[in-house]
């Protein structure tokens, strides 16, 4: 499990940092299979931009970018993008091992 926090181009570094690695902490604790995340913390005039990269054991690669006048607004929708990303990812994943589990049994029978 790594966690990484980037930021450019801004001052005040220390509090949004350790709240993008309370975020990506979450982020691993509720999805186990995530092994790696990279935060992306950048400002450009007035835009707040938050980028969220995180990679599965599989190296399933996700990411989310999240635009806002707010960076702590930026940095939750951007973790909820890729929060919604990665629970379709294991839906899926598990919704098609049922289904190759009843056409097993169907074979057996």
């Amino acid at each position: 499990m790594s966690i990484e926090v980037t930021v450019r181009h801004m001052d005040k570094k220390g509090n949004l940092q350790e709240y993008a690695r309370r975020k990506a902490e979450m982020l691993i604790e509720e999805f186990p299979k995530v092994e790696y995340v990279h935060i992306t913390l950048d400002v450009e005039k007035h835009r707040n931009i938050a980028e969220v990269f995180a990679q599965s054991k599989k190296h399933v690669r996700v990411e989310a970018k999240e635009v806002a006048d707010d960076m702590i607004a930026s940095i939750d929708v951007a973790v909820n993008k890729l929060e919604k990303q990665l629970r379709k990812l294991s839906d899926r994943s598990h919704d098609h091992k049922t289904v190759m589990k009843k056409a097993a049994k169907k074979r057996v029978s």
